[in-house]
């Protein structure tokens, strides 16, 4: 490129500024660039000391050549977004333990150029960021690996001399890059979103499952491999069986919820709270279903844009799971509409959790762009339950029909506040209503709270 193609210099210097690294919070933009910093200066001093032979140069070349297929595999399904499992630690596990260093440092940073060139454009800052937090983990678990074999034996050991000694070392350098890789995706992860569980993450059944898989999958293709590089022909299919098990596995995860929130789907939701009635009713505990509107929804779209209407909406779904407890069921119903299922939950309970949420999305702080900073957008809902106290023998049907009931009455009562039926009695637990004509009409019984109101029944 000459000198006249090349844009000015100034056009250069806001490209920069308008980095998306720069829009972070200060302490995490400079743990992003020590993370970077150490990674390089790994890179740097492994390379000095690096002894270069023919054959690392051809093991490297062809665990290279298999995470890119890897890669590709992944283009071909395309990359999801968020925290997604992988398999690259199985090529990637062998060049920690058979090779210097300087190539597992160097891998991750392949991978991560290969997926942003070939799979999908991300951000650069966090390609950058994941590349250097694996390299460091990787490096840690290569010294790690070297150092407890010149504990074990005083010198390198070998599948051929002690197999089982050997893999002892490599479960151990696996268990060293799991750790450290985790300490510091984590901690980026706190420190971008400190209401982020940690133990979720970490130790939620199917991510520790996929992980303690994977792991062990390394290790054999880290062994199949020291005794004999052939083993990567038969390796490479049984790799991509397991990748697509684990998208079909994230796959089936997304299915069930929905896609703006995260909060399980309408059907998901249906299915399951049908099941969990079926279940309440046949062992005789209580249980209770409430369903959720967010007030005048129309007019915030109309006032400050369907953005900013989004946006509640996913300010109400994370009040929902922060809220809520991790046996309830809370979904998205509909457009502005939420729908939750509390097991175990009697009558009075129900109301109270209701009551909670209601007036936590009262106090949301949502600010709508504006010229002049931005205005605080108020969001209020109406919630309608329906309690099924034990001993009731109710359908799922039955229930919904009563918490939509108390939710119009909810939304007709002047909205914000909370109205439910309770089936002490069953669904026949009613009050009399006069009708047009002289004649009674039977209504469910329904307490009633208004924000500004005690209790009343």
């Amino acid at each position: 490129m000459d000198a006249t193609s090349r844009p000015p210099r100034r056009e250069r210097v806001l490209s920069v500024r308008t980095w998306a690294i720069w829009t972070l919070p200060r302490p995490l933009m400079a743990f992003i660039v020590a993370v970077v910093l150490v990674d390089a200066a790994a890179l740097v001093l492994s390379a000095a000391l690096l002894s270069v032979r023919s054959r690392d140069l051809m093991v490297f070349g062809l665990l290279l050549a298999c995470n890119a297929a890897t890669v590709e595999l992944t283009r071909r399904t395309s990359e999801p977004e968020g925290n997604v499992k992988d398999v690259h630690a199985i090529w990637e596990l062998p060049v920690v333990v058979l090779l210097p260093p300087l190539y597992a440092l160097l891998m991750p940073a392949v991978r991560f150029a290969l997926l942003q060139w070939r799979v999908r454009h991300g951000s650069v800052h966090r390609r950058v960021f994941s590349a250097a937090a694996i390299g460091i983990a990787y490096g840690s678990a290569s010294l790690a690996f070297r150092g407890l074999a010149h504990l074990a034996h005083g010198a390198k050991p070998t599948p051929e001399r002690d197999i089982g000694v050997w893999l002892l070392l490599v479960a151990a350098c696996a268990v060293v890059q799991w750790v450290v890789n985790q300490a510091v995706i984590l901690t980026a992860i706190k420190m971008a979103a400190p209401e982020t569980s940690v133990r979720e993450m970490l130790f939620g059944g199917e991510s520790l499952h996929n992980d303690v898989t994977e792991l062990c999958v390394a290790m054999l293709a880290t062994l199949a491999i020291a005794m004999s590089l052939f083993t990567v022909v038969i390796a490479l299919p049984l790799v991509t069986l397991l990748q697509r098990s684990f998208r079909h596995n994230q796959l089936l995860k997304d299915a069930r919820a929905d896609s703006k929130t995260g909060l399980l789907n309408a059907a998901t939701w249906e299915r399951e709270s049908t099941a969990e009635v079926a279940r309440a009713v046949r062992t005789r505990t209580p249980l209770a279903i409430a369903l959720l509107d967010i007030d005048k929804f129309k007019g915030i779209n109309d006032t400050y844009g369907h953005m900013v209407g989004d946006q509640v909406i996913k300010e109400i779904a994370h009040s929902l799971n922060s809220l809520l407890r991790d046996y309830d069921l809370a979904g998205r119903f509909g457009g502005e509409e939420f729908s939750l299922l509390l097991p175990q939950t009697r009558a009075v309970d129900a109301f109270r959790i209701a009551e909670r949420v209601r007036a936590s999305i009262a106090g949301l702080r949502i600010i709508a762009p504006g010229a002049s900073g931005g205005e605080r957008v108020h969001v209020t809902v109406s919630i309608g339950v329906a309690a099924l106290d034990s001993g009731s023998r109710r359908e799922f049907a039955d229930l919904m029909a009563a918490a939509d009931a108390a939710l119009y009455r909810a939304k007709a009562g002047g909205r914000d506040q909370v109205q439910m039926i309770s089936t002490t009695r069953g669904l026949s637990a009613v009050s009399s209503i006069p009708r047009a004509g002289g004649q009674a009409a039977e209504a469910p019984s329904v307490f009633r709270r208004p924000a500004s109101r005690a209790v009343s029944s």
